[in-house]
């Protein structure tokens, strides 16, 4: 398995994690699965590594927003046939690869061979994977429930994250209130006197901040 390949299966959780948050909403859990795989195989593809940021920080909002745009969308992953075909050509490369060289091939490998972009391989890719029933048997008949392999911390880490996103959204003197309030422990006239302002300001800022916190977090739930 190439490191890539390694990188997806390790954030399988939080796609579920993800994929729960809209589920009931009218969309089934398939498709939210497929529209999932899609936004990490995209952000896989983009992430830089150069970049001071946790991967999973990256893949977050590109995951949800691939799930939101399914609903944009009108609750269908639309699939077309040449990207169908680009699939099965990748799939035959690889195989071929993975006789001759024990691995398949890099986006960019196939990217060059197939003479496309490597963002339309990793679509390809991603559209090429197949859902988890949720009701499916080992033989493939409904009825028998399955354990998706997903640890409920995935929750607590989508929680963060969600708050990350949110706190990533306020103004610089905002972030800082928040920063010295609820990371370094400090008292709000601690706070005041950090940042020039009276502890009735850091106190009536320090609500409004929070209310807009929620409103953000929520928006993503």
């Amino acid at each position: 398995m190439n490191e890539r390949n390694a990188l997806a299966q390790r954030h399988l959780g939080l796609v579920h994690s993800l994929c729960r948050r809209f589920s009931g909403k009218g969309v089934d859990y398939e498709e939210l699965y497929a529209a999932g795989m899609l936004g990490l195989a995209k952000a896989i593809d983009r992430f830089d590594e150069s970049r001071d940021l946790q991967f999973s920080t990256y893949a977050f909002p590109v995951i949800m927003g691939e799930i939101k745009r399914l609903f944009r969308d009108g609750g269908t992953v639309k699939v077309s046939r040449s990207l169908r075909e680009l699939s099965l050509k990748i799939a035959r490369l690889n195989s071929e690869s993975v006789k001759a060289q024990g691995e398949e091939l890099s986006v960019s490998e196939l990217a060059r061979r197939l003479n496309v972009s490597r963002e339309k391989i990793v679509e390809a890719i991603g559209s090429a994977q197949v859902p988890l029933s949720l009701t499916a048997g080992a033989d493939g008949d409904e009825g028998l429930q399955l354990d998706l392999p997903s640890p409920d911390i995935q929750f607590d880490i989508t929680e963060r994250l969600t708050l990350h996103q949110a706190l990533a959204a306020l103004e610089e003197r905002d972030r800082a209130l928040i920063e010295l309030r609820y990371y370094r422990g400090k008292t709000q006239t601690q706070t005041a006197k950090a940042l020039g302002m009276t502890q009735v300001q850091v106190s009536r800022r320090e609500k409004k901040i929070l209310t807009v916190l929620r409103e953000n977090m929520g928006e993503a739930s």
